[in-house]
Formats: structure tokens, C-alpha cells, sequence
């Protein structure tokens, strides 16, 4: 996580909590010649736009005073989504029994993508229950090697 990122979460979380959401995310990039600012929210039941509209009101106004960010930006308040990421461990712990999508930065048994149902968390690996083809192969992966990770929505 970057410095603004950091920044603007510990502005943020207060902001988000006292609307009694949760902070899922904090993303700045640039694309082309602008910066965005994304933030996700997420409440029990799903986040909907009078949700979005609320927070990002709430946040546009701290941010305006708190100024941590100098360049011009587009502020992006939205859910995480159906396929939310997981960047915290309470999101990991709430994924278990849920089915997820791995994407790793080297192969794990000739394969750098998975999808499968999240068995086990612990500090440094996570469990998968994968089915390839007609078997289930139980598969863990050391979090070091994770590059991305998130909910699957399997139909």
C-alpha cells in the first residue's frame, strides 16, 4: 500500500465506520492524464447507490480539508462487487467455505490460476478444494505467492 493510500485510508475509515459501512478498499492510480481515487464500502446486505452517493459526500468533505492528495482527482466510491477482493484477514476468514479465484505470481503444481473453495486460512499458506474435471484435489498455496485474490462467482 502506498503512502496516499494509507493516508487517505486512516482519513477515511472513521468517515465510512460512522456511516456504519466498511472500508473494503483503497485504490489511487492514474490512467492516462488523470488520478482516481476508488474507494469500495460494503455493509452487511450489500451497499447500494444512496449508500455510494452518502460516503462519497461524507468523504469528498474530509478530503477537501484533510488535503492529503495534490494533484487534481476523480473520486470513486462504489462496492467491492460479487468477486470482492480479499486484501484483509478478516476477509479471508469470511471467504472460507466460499468459492475463490488465485492468481499467483509463480506455479503452483504446473498451474498460476485457481479457482476452488477456500478450506483453510492460516498466517502464511491458504487450503483450496479445487475440482479439476471429475476429481477434487485439495491444493495449498503459501500466501507469498499470491498475487491476487478474490471471490469467485461460480453460476
Amino acid at each position: 500500500m502506498s503512502k496516499v493510500t494509507e493516508r487517505v485510508e486512516a482519513i477515511c475509515q472513521p468517515v465510512v465506520e460512522s456511516l456504519g459501512f466498511e472500508l473494503v478498499d483503497v485504490e489511487y492510480v492514474k490512467e492516462g492524464p488523470d488520478y482516481y481515487l476508488r474507494i469500495a464500502i460494503d455493509k452487511p446486505g450489500g451497499i447500494d447507490i444512496s449508500d455510494c452517493a452518502l460516503a462519497s459526500e461524507k468523504i469528498s468533505e474530509v478530503m477537501d480539508k484533510e488535503d492529503p492528495i495534490t494533484e487534481a482527482y476523480f473520486l470513486d466510491v462504489s462496492s467491492p462487487g460479487a468477486e470482492r477482493p480479499l486484501k484483509k484477514e478478516k476477509d479471508y476468514e469470511n471467504a472460507i467455505g466460499k468459492h475463490v479465484y488465485v492468481k499467483l505470481y509463480e506455479p503452483v503444481e504446473g498451474d498460476k490460476e485457481w479457482i476452488g473453495e477456500l478450506k483453510e486460512v492460516s498466517k502464511d499458506t491458504i487450503t483450496l478444494s479445487a475440482k479439476i474435471k471429475t476429481r477434487t484435489k485439495v491444493i495449498e498455496i503459501d500466501r507469498k505467492r499470491i498475487a491476487k485474490i478474490r471471490l469467485a462467482v461460480i453460476l
